[in-house]
């Protein structure tokens, strides 16, 4: 397996800050300029670049960014749909746009693109109508996605449960729609993360490799939220001894990508970029573990 870091672990970097949950760093980054080269000083072998964050999307900071890629020779994956991607199979204009975005997957050298169908905001809804919405819609996507080369990712996005979401894979059934698995995010849907990796494993070519801790007394669990934060990999409840091991037994290559969203103290106080090194740290123990065998759950 590889490592990888997401562009979304520097989300307030570029902008995004959460209301009420979270302070403003301070901090701008560009994609190009900030993001990557600190990526590349990390060692990793991929990254994942979230379209939401560029500050155009056009074929010309695609090519820079390709070409920057390109000679660092850094794989890299294209990410569509936050916050809310195609809002359950409802949202005509959301599939439009993402259909526009398979081309500019291409032209930046991508072979994956990751991708949101749904959202906490619809994860009460009516799940069949939704899974089967979800699965009309992505025929469509994953058709177009078919005639430009690339393969859609889809992620449990606190939306469907890895049972759910291998039935729209299934109901699909094209070979260029796969599964972004997303190891925090089973927790936040009441889900064992290495029952949604076992479930899931057999589908996946990317990672977010979360970890989620719980934020203290109070609240409810269905503010997923603010109960459920994340935190560097390896600090919090995940069991990724066991979620990689059953990316193992699946045959699983890619790329073990951190991915930090909404911090808990006492993380939230410390910068983004010590936290995603000590990630980094965390996950290559994980990797040579499974590697030689030692990971629990017998990871070969």
């Amino acid at each position: 397996m590889k490592l990888g870091i997401d562009s979304y672990s520097f989300h307030r970097y570029f902008g995004e800050v959460y209301p009420d949950l979270q302070q403003d760093p301070g901090v701008r980054w560009d994609m190009l300029e900030d993001f990557l080269p600190f990526a590349e000083a990390q060692n990793v072998d991929e990254v994942a670049l979230e379209s939401i964050f560029f500050p155009v999307f056009d074929d010309a900071y695609c090519q820079a960014l390709a070409d920057r890629l390109d000679e660092t020779g850094l794989e890299r994956i294209l990410g569509w749909g936050h916050p809310d991607g195609l809002r359950g199979g409802t949202d005509e204009e959301a599939l439009a746009d993402l259909k526009a975005h398979i081309p500019r997957a291409a032209k930046l050298g991508a072979k994956i693109m990751r991708i949101v169908a749904s959202s906490m905001l619809y994860v009460e809804d009516e799940r069949e109508t939704q899974i089967r919405n979800t699965i009309r819609m992505l025929k469509e996507a994953a058709q177009v996605a078919e005639e430009h080369g690339i393969v859609l990712a889809q992620e449990n996005h606190i939306d469907f449960t890895g049972p759910e979401l291998l039935r729209i894979i299934e109901g699909v059934g094209s070979d260029h729609l796969r599964v972004n698995l997303d190891t925090g995010n089973p927790i936040r849907v009441y889900e064992d993360p290495v029952a949604c990796a076992r479930a899931l494993a057999p589908y996946a070519v990317s990672t977010h490799t979360k970890d989620i801790t719980t934020g203290g007394k109070g609240g409810s669990p269905a503010d997923r939220f603010p109960f459920f934060p994340s935190c560097p990999t390896g600090e919090g409840l995940v069991d990724f001894d066991g979620v990689v091991a059953e990316l193992a037994k699946a045959g699983f290559t890619g790329s073990l990508a951190v991915e930090l969203d909404l911090l808990a103290a006492p993380w939230a106080e410390r910068p983004e970029p010590e936290l995603v090194i000590e990630s980094l740290d965390f996950l290559r123990g994980l990797i040579a573990r499974a590697g030689s065998g030692d990971a629990v759950g017998g990871a070969r």
